[in-house]
């Protein structure tokens, strides 16, 4: 004999496995880590935390440093970080500020960023 629920379901298990990565779950993980390390260091095989770390890019959550074969370290802008290679290992960093003023940037282009004074 058989026991069976009263009431009726309409939910079909699929066959298979079910992926248990989130994708929103791993960024914001990966986020935290950064911003509790100061930096994280990235295998230059690494796709996936790769491409997480370029979606944090894009919205300006975190910054990434390409470690060239040389020693050298070149700060990626987002559309560089989308289309590289995985050729060199990354840094990812949290950023300084959000909005960075260079000393190099012409007075009139600082002047656009200044708090104005009531």
């Amino acid at each position: 004999m058989e026991s069976r629920s009263s009431q009726a379901t309409n939910v079909i298990r699929f066959p298979g496995a079910r992926s248990s990565a989130n994708s929103s779950r791993d960024q914001r993980s990966l986020m935290d880590a950064v911003y509790t390390a100061g930096s994280l260091p990235i295998a230059a095989s690494d796709r996936a935390t790769k491409i997480m770390a370029t979606r944090l890019t894009i919205f300006g959550f975190v910054v990434i440093d390409e470690l060239q074969a040389d020693g050298t370290v070149r700060r990626l802008r987002p559309s560089e970080a989308v289309h590289t290679s995985m050729a060199c290992p990354w840094r990812v960093s949290k950023p300084s500020s959000r909005y960075r003023l260079d000393e190099e940037w012409p007075e009139t282009d600082r002047e656009l960023f200044a708090a104005l004074q009531a």
